[in-house]
C-alpha cells in the first residue's frame, strides 16, 4: 500500500511541475520587484535633495548679484579703476554737417 501512494504522490508531483515552475516564476518578479522599486525610491530621494541644494544654491546666487548690482555697490567696485559717478547728465554730441543738411 505504501509503493501505490508514492507512485501516486510522485504522479501528481509531475502533473502540477508546471504550475510549481509558474509559481517559482511569480517569486522570482515578485522579488526582483521589490528590488526595483527600492532603488528606483532611493534615486527619488537622491534627486529630491540635489534638487533643492540647486534651489538653494540658485537663491544665493540670485541675491547675491542683486544686491551687487545695486547702484552704490557699483560705484563702490569701479571706484578703484579712478571711475566715479556722474553728477551731471552726460552731454549729447550732434554731428554740425548732419544738422545743416536737413
Amino acid at each position: 500500500m505504501k509503493k501505490k501512494t508514492l507512485n501516486t504522490s510522485y504522479r501528481w508531483i509531475m502533473k502540477n511541475i508546471g504550475f510549481f515552475l509558474f509559481l517559482a516564476a511569480l517569486a522570482v518578479v515578485y522579488i526582483y520587484n521589490g528590488h526595483y522599486a527600492d532603488n528606483l525610491s532611493r534615486d527619488i530621494n537622491r534627486t529630491s535633495k540635489e534638487l533643492k541644494e540647486l534651489q538653494y544654491e540658485y537663491k544665493t546666487l540670485k541675491s547675491e548679484v542683486m544686491f551687487r548690482s545695486k547702484q552704490s555697490e557699483l560705484a563702490k567696485a569701479v571706484e578703484p579703476f579712478g571711475l566715479k559717478e556722474l553728477n551731471q547728465p552726460p552731454y549729447i554730441l550732434v554731428d554740425s554737417l548732419e544738422k545743416n543738411k536737413k
